[in-house]
């Protein structure tokens, strides 16, 4: 839009007079906005859906992470979760990558805000699941990582229905495939509907606080190729894990920084399929993580020059596999956005101190690179994520799930 002159010339003399807006002024008018959607009467009728409906929400919480979705393999849940959302009479898809799709449409005007949680696990095929509650917790692999997040969602869906809320703009609802191993669904996801989404909040973790930019990942399978042979073959040629273990003192020595927020694990390694056989291949993994995609590069030529050397030192040759790379996602102006604006005072509402970091490891970072604005949060505290032993609190959940909702109103907007 084109000023006149004058026009320019009073909001100089206006900025003169009065000063530019402070952060804590503009925090305080989204801190009011949230507050007065959180006291609305039919807010409150949503709130007391949730209250009323402690215990149809565990089961469900449960009898969803019960059934297994090991990544690619979300077939399953996904019908699982179909069946619910046409019982609340979404509009549903699948896309390309298996995301299943729900949306609710708003009245018009209003922003486009999708929610995500993801479908997968990370536990093997075949794997029974059964949950059992203790102690005001529930024990299941996958009940946190992401089942407390898609039963969020359910919930909030339920719970806007049941107080008859309308929104001005479309809220959608993406339970997302293969998070786990690559992001996939997120990426197909966001690929498509770039430039049609205003928000976008990815539900995976979290609680007390949120993120808004994405830590960059980098995963790889780094081999050691030698001529193999029998254990009593003629020493050299060694095995090719002697310079596997060399190599892995060695990085694990490299000094990985804590400011940018860096790490390195080596998790898997392999060699010989036999005891009595020197490995012509052995091999090692690395996942490398840093919100600096310098700090990235940097490890990485450092990573690479031991191998070679180490491999050099036995005459073997180092081969790569690279499995997966995603580079730290930070969209400039994000921190100070609307959305993590109006995300901070939703967690402020509901007397959450939120820490706010930009080290999010999930599919925000997908849409981030899509210059997609985006946060990370989540709907309740859990324990041991991807282990067998993983656990949830049960009594903040609910909780949790009326922060989600209180979000989805904030940025999508309530329909008077």
């Amino acid at each position: 839009m084109r000023r006149s002159a004058s026009g320019l010339l009073c909001c100089s003399l206006a900025l003169l007079i009065f000063g530019m807006p402070t952060a804590s002024q503009t925090n305080s008018s989204y801190t009011e906005q949230v507050k007065r959607i959180q006291n609305e009467a039919q807010v409150k009728t949503a709130n007391d859906y949730i209250d009323k409906n402690h215990e149809s929400i565990l089961r469900e919480w449960i009898a969803i992470t019960e059934i297994n979705a090991p990544s690619k393999q979300e077939q399953q849940r996904a019908k699982f979760l179909e069946n619910i959302l046409r019982r609340n009479k979404l509009p549903i898809r699948y896309d390309s990558a298996g995301n299943l799709i729900a949306v609710r449409k708003g009245t018009g005007g209003g922003p486009v805000t999708v929610f995500d949680a993801h479908m997968d696990t990370v536990f093997q095929p075949g794997l029974k699941i059964k949950a059992t509650v203790r102690d005001g917790r529930v024990y299941a692999p996958g009940i946190g990582d992401d089942t407390r997040n898609i039963e969020a969602l359910l919930a909030t869906i339920r719970a806007l229905d049941a107080a008859k809320i309308k929104t001005e703009g479309d809220l959608v609802f993406v339970f997302t495939t293969d998070e786990e191993t690559g992001l996939t669904g997120a990426k197909q996801f966001t690929k498509d509907n770039k430039g049609k989404i205003d928000y976008y909040i990815a539900l995976d973790g979290g609680y007390e606080g949120f993120t808004y930019a994405g830590i960059g990942i980098n995963w790889y399978r780094h081999h050691f190729i030698g001529p193999g042979g029998h254990t009593r073959s003629r020493t050299p040629p060694y095995s090719a894990t002697l310079p596997l273990a060399r190599a892995i003192t060695r990085i694990y020595e490299l000094k990985v920084p804590t400011n940018p927020s860096s790490n390195l694990n080596i998790g898997m390694l392999g060699g010989s399929e036999v005891v009595n056989a020197k490995a012509a291949d052995a091999w090692l993994s690395v996942d490398l993580r840093s919100t600096s995609n310098d700090v990235i590069a940097e490890l990485d030529k450092k990573i690479a020059a031991i191998l070679d050397e180490e491999a050099k030192r036995v005459g073997m040759t180092v081969k790569t596999d690279v499995i997966s790379t995603s580079p730290a996602a930070v969209l400039p102006g994000n921190r100070d956005s609307k959305l993590v604006k109006v995300a901070e005072a939703v967690h402020r509402a509901m007397g959450f101190d939120p820490p706010i970091t930009n080290a999010g490891s999930n599919n925000s970072s997908a849409a981030l690179l899509q210059g997609i604005t985006s946060i990370s949060t989540g709907a309740g505290p859990c324990n041991d994520s991807h282990a067998l032993t993983e656990n949830c609190e049960i009594e903040p959940l609910y909780k949790g799930i009326k922060k989600i909702l209180l979000l989805e109103l904030a940025l999508a907007g309530v329909a008077k």
